[in-house]
């Protein structure tokens, strides 16, 4: 990433994140409908990451950290992908060794999603976030939710900086139904 500094007066202009706005899944109303989005957009996320020396179906675990916004019954599943398990972990959980394959980031104290972020910088770790609406704190996927949708956005440093390959069909998630 190219980093510029411009000086006007006293003031610093920050360096732009490359950030990707994808499209949007269109919910039921309720809190059932927007659980089934969130899932939904969730599972066709982990459908185009790609872990280095991936065996095939191989089971996955997601762990929840913080209190997520959009809903607290996070179940994603892939289509004809792997398992995920689902588990609920502090931050210093993850960092002991929580063998997760996946990190979703609620809302939490900024020093213990700092810590999470920096961890995570080259490990082969998926981090979306449902509690940062610019996509700027540092997770490669930024969930949203307005009513009647669920929409996300990529943060195309922070997948650049790990070691996931992350296929960039995944753009197209909320125009296709989700999912390959």
């Amino acid at each position: 990433m190219l980093v510029s500094l411009f000086l006007m007066g006293s003031s610093f202009a920050a360096p732009q994140l490359a950030i990707q706005s994808a499209s949007q899944t269109i919910v039921e109303g309720g809190a059932d409908g927007t659980t089934r989005g969130v899932n939904r957009v969730l599972g066709g996320i982990i459908s185009y990451a790609k872990w280095p020396g991936e065996r095939p179906g191989a089971a996955r675990t997601m762990c929840i950290v913080g209190d997520p916004r959009l809903t607290d019954r996070i179940a994603p599943a892939v289509a004809g992908g792997p398992t995920i398990s689902v588990r609920r972990m502090t931050a210093a959980g993850v960092t002991g060794g929580g063998n997760c394959d996946i990190i979703f980031l609620g809302q939490m104290p900024v020093a213990d999603r700092q810590r999470l972020i920096a961890w995570v910088r080259g490990r082969p770790v998926l981090t979306i976030t449902d509690d940062d609406p610019n996509c700027s704190f540092g997770a490669m996927f930024c969930l949203s939710g307005r009513t009647g949708s669920v929409s996300f956005s990529v943060n195309l440093d922070a997948i650049g900086r790990g070691t996931l390959r992350v296929d960039p069909r995944v753009l197209k998630i909320g125009s296709d139904g989700g999912g390959r």
